[in-house]
């Protein structure tokens, strides 16, 4: 029997993007089979080509961010690349875009002037403020985002508002795209028509930060920094033991409080102690219940730690550097690597984390190099326009 085509082959995508947050939407359909079209800047390419060398030379965010994708160099101000650019789009079912504001308008691939002749087209713009509004033409970047959306205030520690590890304003907008853009693939297969879909960093993370700002709008109070602990549930976070290394405890609800007290702090007097009878009062009294917490775990070592915690049931985790999460055994043994090809050779990485039971495992496609598919994908263009019957088999999105 043949391998089944990915869902989304015979998909083809048009990005004009540069950093994050639009290309981790693209690289979620290219790894569903899109094909999806990068375009970039002749010369220097997308501006994460040059964050770092880490990669064999190629930059981590690059490699990240454009597996399984075509890249092509325009110039897409000039008159020809410009022209090259409106046949690409003639030719797409999704154009994305997150360039600076104005500047999809400018090239003429705004959604306006794009929807009355390509009314098939889904156009997906990503912005950090959004279109309108006193903050449409500002810049943005994740740092910023996390500021503005208030994710600093309630991140670090009491003394030390800090940023996210990861740039996770970009990456929330990226997903939403992606989910925006399945969501009108599929409307566009019941009514024919295309859409526009928009995109703000502000809102996508906004809507993250949901929990906090209901905690804070109807509690009087913002959520505490409280570093690597919970800010509203106790015992919640990394306690050390006494051979030197840190254990994360996490506790949800009172029946886990008590067999935590019982088989773990074998306190069982604790249950009946007033200062933590439910998470509210255990909240109001962290610091003395993380003495009493921290007096046990200093007493053991990590593995005896984990071993009362797997008895007692209690949700726990070691604190693991990226170094142990990329030789992780549960990864491991689930057989989530998987080899790729890249400019500077064979490299590993994860396979996309929705397992979709009854195909083999997706098969990770390479990184281009700049430029790599201008010369194949300008031919295409010449070739008459029309639908390959295996694409339209094969999606029946299109």
């Amino acid at each position: 029997m043949p391998e089944p085509h990915p869902p989304l082959t015979g998909l083809v995508v048009v990005s004009l993007e540069q950093a994050v947050a639009a290309p981790f939407a693209t690289r979620q359909l290219a790894d569903l089979g899109a094909r999806v079209i990068k375009i970039e800047r002749p010369g220097s390419g997308d501006l994460a080509r040059g964050y770092d060398r880490t990669v064999r030379g190629m930059s981590s965010h690059f490699v990240w961010l454009n597996r399984g994708k075509e890249s092509v160099q325009l110039d897409v101000r000039s008159p020809e690349g410009n022209r090259h650019l409106h046949a690409l789009v003639a030719r797409a079912d999704v154009l994305v875009q997150n360039l600076a504001p104005g500047a999809a308008d400018r090239l003429g691939i705004g959604h306006a002037e794009l929807a009355a002749g390509h009314p098939r087209l889904i156009t997906c713009d990503i912005s950090g403020y959004g279109s309108t509004g006193a903050y449409r033409d500002r810049k943005a970047y994740d740092l910023l985002v996390q500021s503005e959306a208030g994710l600093l205030a309630i991140t670090g520690t009491p003394d030390t508002p800090s940023k996210v590890g990861l740039s996770i304003a970009d990456i929330c907008a990226g997903m939403y795209a992606y989910t925006g853009i399945l969501t009108a693939l599929l409307d566009r297969a019941r009514t024919g028509r295309g859409t526009r879909l928009e995109v703000s960093m502000l809102e996508a993370l906004g809507e993250w930060m949901g929990y906090a700002e209901y905690f804070t709008r109807y509690g009087g109070a913002a959520p505490a920094r409280t570093g690597a602990s919970h800010a509203t549930i106790a015992p919640y976070g990394p306690f050390p033991t006494g051979d030197g290394q840190s254990v994360m405890l996490g506790l949800q609800n009172d029946h886990e409080w008590a067999a935590f007290c019982t088989t773990v702090l074998r306190r069982p007097d604790l249950l009946d102690d007033a200062r933590f009878t439910g998470n509210a009062d255990r909240v109001r009294h962290r610091t003395e219940l993380d003495g009493i917490v921290r007096a046990t775990t200093l007493g053991l070592t990590a593995d005896d730690l984990l071993a009362r915690l797997d008895e007692a049931r209690t949700a726990h985790a070691r604190r693991r550097t990226v170094e142990e999460f990329s030789d992780h055994v549960q990864l491991r043994d689930r057989g989530r690597w998987a080899p790729f090809d890249s400019p500077v050779g064979e490299l590993t990485g994860l396979v996309p984390p929705v397992t979709v039971h009854g195909r083999t495992t997706t098969r990770l496609r390479p990184v281009p190099a700049l430029g790599e598919h201008t010369g194949s994908v300008l031919a295409w263009l010449a070739e008459p326009a029309r639908q390959s019957q295996q694409g339209a088999a094969a999606c029946p999105l299109i």
